[in-house]
């Protein structure tokens, strides 16, 4: 009987594993979704898969997988029409709950371009400039009054050639909604704080010049930064409480 399930199981993880099109590579797999790369008539593709969770009831994996995978089109396409750079939206498959999207080609994360730069101790001024441009275009998302939900230096792209353009992509929505309380803006900045400082250690500068930047392209920055010293603070309180 035991055997039977787990070859039941086996076989349903296999059939989740399925690309959601012909010709897609599986690249990555997260709790969430799958990702692929591949071709979308005939353009570079990134196609992001939520696939059905078993654990979950049947009707309400159905509902949940759809209002994200809407919501993450939504947002992306709400970067675009405030000009932050976002990929582009190809097709939204709400019957498989996949989105196809522009493929970065030849892009660099965020994550790795620090690393690199850091490794080869190069001028800090590259990086002084990187760490500006993610407070700026932050500043307009927020202003836009959309929360990430999952900001770190994985979740962003920089278009070749990285040093020269310092063109930044978004990606990774997944988690993201909309809201206007500086509380969930101050908490998305905080979980870069944290992602980006545990990543990039000896950084405290660059993320200071981030949130400089955003103060000062803001228009509602003021109640956001109190939040953030708000969260950073009960955070803090955490840690020592254990």
């Amino acid at each position: 009987m035991a055997a039977a399930l787990a070859e039941g199981s086996a076989a349903g993880a296999d059939a989740a594993a399925v690309p959601p099109m012909a010709g897609l590579e599986m690249v990555q797999q997260g709790a969430e979704a799958r990702v692929y790369r591949g071709l979308f008539l005939g353009r570079p593709t990134v196609a992001k898969h939520r696939f059905p969770k078993r654990y979950r009831h049947p009707l309400l994996e159905e509902r949940l997988s759809r209002r994200r995978t809407a919501q993450e089109a939504r947002s992306l396409l709400r970067c675009r029409r405030a000009g932050i750079s976002a990929p582009v939206v190809y097709f939204v498959d709400y019957v498989s709950n996949c989105i196809y999207l522009e493929d970065i080609v030849g892009s660099t994360t965020v994550r790795d371009y620090i690393m690199s730069e850091q490794q080869s101790r190069n001028d800090s001024s590259n990086l002084i400039l990187l760490a500006e441009k993610i407070g700026e275009i932050l500043a307009h998302m927020h202003d836009e009054d959309l929360v990430h939900g999952d900001l770190t230096t994985s979740n962003m792209l920089l278009r070749p050639p990285p040093a020269k353009k310092m063109e930044l992509v978004l990606i990774d929505f997944g988690l993201s909604f909309i809201s206007a309380l500086p509380e969930d803006k101050g908490v998305d900045l905080y979980v870069l704080e944290k992602a980006f400082l545990s990543t990039h250690p000896n950084t405290e500068a660059l993320f200071k010049a981030l949130l400089k930047k955003y103060s000062a392209v803001s228009k509602k920055s003021a109640p956001v930064i109190k939040k953030l010293d708000e969260v950073r603070l009960r955070g803090r309180k955490r840690s020592m409480v254990g």
